[in-house]
């Protein structure tokens, strides 16, 4: 589950030290923003895949749909390696990215097949400090590649990861219930994304993930900007995002632990407010250094704030996954839409918007992260208020 689940990463974190030659070969300038549609598009790619996948899966369990979507992924990889140019580059990454949606939303149907509630967002949790070594080494690894091959040797490794996986995951059993299996039809498709849909806590829930997921994205797609633009350490970038990734990948293990102890409500909700209080510092910081603060205390606060959204968007998705187990595959498909069109598209705009400052991402992050703030406040809120009318009705009755 961690090597599926890690696909997605491979195939971003891998290119990040490949971006300023893109720029040269395709006559961009030195910090144009354009590459960053290199991931946008693969974002949207893994938020239309899983409509490919996840309703198939319902129906013909989870191992085949797997199959298919890693064996796009290699072809997609190899292809883009050949790429012409940026426009067929941008298109391909799209493909891409549908292939890599069959690894990450299917390994989270499956694991819901297996788990529910607090043990669900435990395990996801310390699978996702696992696989959080993957932007620990990877933009190293990219490094190394691109210092004695092309540059585009970052684009046919991923392949190479995809074959492996396609031939290991063959020893995945199947996970899908005969009895939650459901007609591959556009009635039963859509009876499920109606169910889903009228969920509160599955939307509610998702909502959070989604602009979670857009404060990752822009981090993503705008931190090499920032350190080789504003700072002028670009060469020191994936060492800087390799310790970043560590502190990810120790927030997930701590979350892991905590999940157990305070369930999930209790620990979203105070985990919420501390990465309220950490983005408004960045807020802060921003526009108190006139834009370009000092280097380590933007790393720091960075450090502080981005693990906090990356360690509550795989705890919320648990959340919106629990009432859904009958029909997990459509759910995770719905979700992993949403949350990742939803989310790539937050990150364009915040990457999008750079003038030479941190201001922008800094008040991109603050505005996202004051979104999912208000949806898990509001939906714990309502959870406590149940909690508390069924503790009065039964004093009453």
């Amino acid at each position: 589950m961690v090597a599926l689940m890690a696909c997605g990463a491979v195939a971003i974190d891998l290119m990040l030290p490949a971006l300023p030659d893109m720029r040269r070969e395709f006559g961009m300038n030195p910090d144009s923003t354009q590459v960053s549609w290199l991931i946008t598009a693969f974002f949207l790619g893994m938020a239309v895949g899983p409509w490919l996948y996840g309703p198939a899966s319902d129906r013909y369990g989870r191992r085949k749909p797997l199959a298919a979507g890693l064996v796009l992924y290699i072809v997609a990889g190899i292809a883009a390696s050949f790429a012409p140019t940026w426009t067929w580059v941008v298109v391909i990454r799209f493909i891409w990215g549908v292939g890599a949606a069959a690894p990450r939303s299917l390994s989270t149907a499956m694991i819901r097949d297996r788990y529910a509630g607090n043990e669900m967002a435990r395990l996801m949790s310390m699978i996702t400090a696992v696989f959080l070594l993957v932007p620990i080494f990877a933009p190293s690894l990219g490094a190394g590649l691109i210092a004695l091959l092309p540059w585009r040797a970052v684009f046919w490794f991923p392949s190479v990861v995809g074959v492996i996986l396609l031939v290991w995951s063959r020893r995945l059993p199947e996970t899908l219930d005969p009895a939650n299996q459901r007609p591959f039809t556009w009635r039963a498709v859509g009876a499920a994304g109606r169910e889903v849909l009228s969920t509160r806590e599955t939307v509610v829930y998702g909502i959070a993930t989604t602009f979670l997921f857009g404060v990752m994205t822009t981090y993503l797609s705008g931190s090499e900007v920032i350190i080789e633009d504003v700072y002028g350490y670009g060469p020191w970038f994936p060492l800087i995002f390799g310790v970043i990734a560590v502190v990810f990948a120790l927030n997930s293990l701590n979350n892991a632990r905590l999940v157990k102890v305070h369930g999930i409500e209790t620990l979203v909700r105070r985990i919420v407010l501390v990465g309220t209080a950490s983005s408004v510092l960045l807020l802060l910081i921003a526009f108190g250094g006139d834009g370009r603060p000092n280097f380590w205390i933007f790393c720091l606060s960075v450090s502080l704030l981005i693990p906090i959204a990356q360690g509550l968007a795989p705890i919320c998705n648990t959340a919106a996954m629990t009432p859904v187990p009958h029909i997990a595959g459509t759910a995770s498909a719905l979700l992993l839409t949403v949350t990742t069109a939803g989310g790539s598209l937050l990150g364009g705009l915040g990457s999008g918007a750079f003038d030479g400052t941190i201001q922008p991402f800094a008040l991109y992050v603050v505005g996202y992260f004051a979104v999912a703030t208000t949806s898990i406040l509001w939906m714990t809120g309502r959870g406590r208020q149940r909690v508390s009318s069924g503790a009065a009705g039964g004093e009453r009755s």
